[in-house]
């Protein structure tokens, strides 16, 4: 009998408007094996999508990525995020309006920071008015199961985003 090998893994959790466009986007990428839409950054425990749509919470819409760190990197899926959503856009993106579509990376480990803070800076110096904000990561709440694979269950694409190349 065979022991069944485990894939390393590792989380990264990026918001950058509409979860359900992230999660289209990032399900596309090799050697990411699991993608869930949720909420983290605020104060309310088990927080419903009528309560992150009143801005009071202080969650933002977010995208758990879970990687292999063998087939890809952390670095790799942070320019990924840069690219597919406007990270100079304040509280919105495109159509989406509100505290909880704010541009921002919660990063787990000082790894993770590094990258974001230096991807940041290589946009700075290039002009873009980056406002994401880099948070240390706090629980994720998955969101309800109708926001999960959203795009894949109802046939459609992304209204919101649209590929630029930054980097």
């Amino acid at each position: 009998m065979t022991k069944k090998q485990n894939k390393p893994s590792e989380h990264a959790y990026f918001a950058g408007g509409c979860f359900w466009g992230m999660q289209y986007h990032f399900g596309r990428v090799p050697g990411v094996l699991k993608t869930k839409v949720g909420y983290t950054g605020g104060s309310v425990d088990h927080p419903t999508y009528e309560q992150v749509c009143s801005g009071k919470t202080g969650h933002t819409e977010t995208l758990d990525v879970l990687f292999d760190p063998t087939v890809t990197s952390y670095e790799i899926l942070a320019r990924l995020f840069f690219e597919i959503h406007d990270p100079t856009q304040m509280n919105r993106q495109g159509p989406d309006v509100g505290p909880q579509y704010r541009s921002a990376i919660f990063y787990l480990n000082e790894n993770q920071k590094k990258i974001a803070e230096t991807l940041i800076s290589i946009l700075k110096k290039k002009g873009y008015d980056v406002v994401t904000a880099v948070e240390k990561a706090k629980t994720f709440w998955p969101a309800e199961t109708y926001h999960q694979d959203y795009y894949s269950k109802n046939g459609h694409t992304p209204y919101c985003y649209f590929y630029t190349k930054r980097f």
